[in-house]
């Protein structure tokens, strides 16, 4: 119980928390006489994708906000983390009240 506590807890520090998936892209531009046609790219460009009512959107971060945004999904994994540890613990809690009621 005390565990499951600090983990309800822990979740509401979660506050910058992102779903989605990081991408970085690489681009080529229209002058033909540009390095990045001979392999020295444009980039790294960031992008969260995220999904929008059921579509995959891509959201441009800009570079000063890349940081912030990593820690959002990083912070989204650890949600994740607590929702598989909380759903463990209320489980062996069902098992025991389960058997406790035989």
């Amino acid at each position: 119980m005390a565990e499951r506590a600090r983990l309800l807890a822990e979740l509401s520090t979660l506050s910058r928390l992102l779903h989605g998936s990081w991408v970085e892209r690489y681009s080529v531009c229209a002058r033909p006489a540009c390095d990045c046609h001979q392999g020295a790219r444009h980039g790294p460009r960031h992008y969260l994708v995220i999904n929008e009512a059921g579509h995959q959107k891509q959201k441009y971060v800009r570079h000063a906000q890349v940081k912030a945004a990593q820690q959002g999904l990083a912070e989204y994994g650890r949600l994740q983390e607590i929702v598989a540890r909380i759903t463990q613990i209320n489980l062996s809690l069902m098992k025991e009240v389960d058997h406790d009621a035989r």
